[in-house]
């Protein structure tokens, strides 16, 4: 009885620490991209069945395609990151593969422009960049040496569209020899990358130093904050020289969040909130282009009551209307009505409308899936960098969907922005592509385990030189650093 009683009272062993404890969730991965793919077949071949009533002649080339593409993608994380979060990829791919399906719906109904097969060689462009990126990129941190170099070909992608003839009243596209691109789109991901680099290197002064104003509101000081100050100026006044006032929303509301997640001061939040307000309401109120856009969405049915007819803003909200809670089905809806932008501007329109409130409530879940294992990889890195890196990519993908959804559904003013992953545009899908990339990236780094076989909090391995100590800061040390 002694002896069982010893047995029984013996403390039981410690769970496995390290990399034996800690799974690398691949095969989470294959089983979900496999999921993906899955879905978006069987959307192609209810789309398919519900135009001509039977299957297409392409259907296993496409499965294939489609199959051999998320085993490419699969290898490539396996081999080169096989601690990233196992949700990134499957979320992304999927995504895609929804709005491959959609626009190739709206294709059907508008027969002279098609476009579901050069978004697919673009979507083929960017998955091909997501494995580069992934292979080549083996720490994230190499990034910061190239803040400088990357800001400058930033402004630059920005600032050539100035040249070129304006499309739909906004100077943001380049045309040529039948080729067209948005630079814009890339350059939103150097920014980030410049805005952590520099962020990351005077965490210290923008977060102590400064003279205070009143209550907690500090003037920073001038020769830190001013850099990157002037560039984010240069770059939204660039960016509303060409009308893109999207893309200027986008780096706005990018560097407030950035400048808030590097100093902790809740202040540069009601800071941009009014900035972002009155310059709203300034260029809404003197630019044409954006008043009209105003005008629309203060009262979408206006056209309708001067017999003109129902305008993109007022197709929209029928769309969403007519698509009541589960939908009228994948390609029995009228959103091509909407026009040009329906496979653009306008694509979740055609979600709601065909796959009802509870299909876009699932779409805009996994957007917000994958924008908050953006923020949990950030969280388990701790390096500044990396942290903001993974913070402001994160916050790109969130800002897009917000805008976009705000404006189709008569939320906030259009912008002409592309839904990520989801509407057409070439430029759009290579990019967010390589903002994924990215993402698993900074995912394994912050997933690894640690080299003396410990994990971080929450099985993370925080990566970089530990954090600066958090009490009250030297006044010589932090003058010095503001210096």
């Amino acid at each position: 009885m002694s002896a069982l009683t010893a047995k029984v009272a013996e403390p039981a062993p410690p769970p496995p620490t390290g990399a034996h404890a800690h799974r690398r969730r691949r095969s989470v991965e294959l089983t979900l991209l496999a999921g993906a793919v899955l879905v978006c077949v069987l959307g192609y071949l209810y789309v398919a069945v519900a135009d001509g009533g039977h299957l297409p002649r392409p259907t296993p080339r496409y499965a294939g395609g489609l199959a051999a593409a998320a085993l490419l993608a699969h290898l490539a994380v396996r081999l080169r990151a096989p601690y990233a979060d196992p949700l990134v990829l499957p979320i992304a791919f999927l995504l895609n593969g929804l709005g491959l399906v959609l626009i190739q719906r709206l294709d059907l109904t508008t027969p002279g422009h098609p476009t579901a097969g050069e978004q697919l060689r673009w979507s083929a462009l960017g998955l091909a960049l997501f494995v580069l990126v992934v292979a080549a990129l083996r720490d994230h941190r190499a990034l910061q040496r190239y803040a400088y170099l990357s800001v400058a070909v930033a402004l630059a992608l920005m600032l050539v569209p100035v040249f070129f003839p304006a499309v739909n009243g906004a100077h943001i596209w380049i045309r040529f020899a039948g080729f067209s691109f948005q630079p814009g789109e890339f350059a939103k991901i150097l920014l980030a990358v410049f805005f952590a680099a520099y962020l990351a290197a005077n965490r210290t002064a923008l977060a102590l130093g400064g003279r205070r104003l009143f209550w907690k509101l500090k003037l920073l000081p001038g020769r830190v904050l001013g850099p990157i100050l002037a560039i984010w100026l240069l770059s939204v006044g660039v960016l509303v020289l060409e009308r893109d006032l999207g893309t200027s929303l986008l780096f706005f509301g990018l560097f407030v969040i950035m400048l808030f997640t590097a100093t902790g001061r809740i202040g540069w939040i009601a800071i941009g909130l009014l900035l972002a307000a009155l310059g709203a309401y300034a260029v809404g109120t003197f630019e044409p282009h954006v008043h009209s856009r105003v005008e629309d969405w203060l009262n979408p049915f206006a056209s309708i009551e001067r017999g003109e007819g129902p305008g993109q803003l007022a197709q929209s909200l029928f769309a969403f209307g007519a698509g009541g809670l589960l939908g009228s089905g994948l390609g029995h809806g009228q959103s091509f009505l909407i026009g040009f932008a329906a496979k653009s501007d306008f694509i979740l329109a055609t979600a709601g409308e065909e796959l009802g409130l509870v299909g876009l409530s699932a779409i805009l879940l996994l957007y917000g899936l994958l924008v908050a294992r953006g923020f949990r990889a950030g969280l388990g890195l701790r390096d500044p960098f990396g942290r903001l890196l993974a913070t402001g990519l994160a916050s790109i993908v969130a800002l897009q969907v917000f805008v976009i959804t705000g404006g189709v559904t008569g939320l906030i003013p259009l912008t002409g922005m592309a839904m990520p992953f989801l509407a057409q545009g070439g430029s759009s899908v290579v990019t967010n592509w390589i903002i994924v990339a990215l993402l698993v990236r900074l995912s394994d780094c912050a997933r690894r385990p640690r080299p003396d076989g410990t994990d971080g909090p929450d099985g993370t391995e925080p990566t970089g030189p530990p954090e600066p100590p958090t009490g009250p800061a030297d006044p010589a040390k932090t003058t010095g650093a503001a210096r």
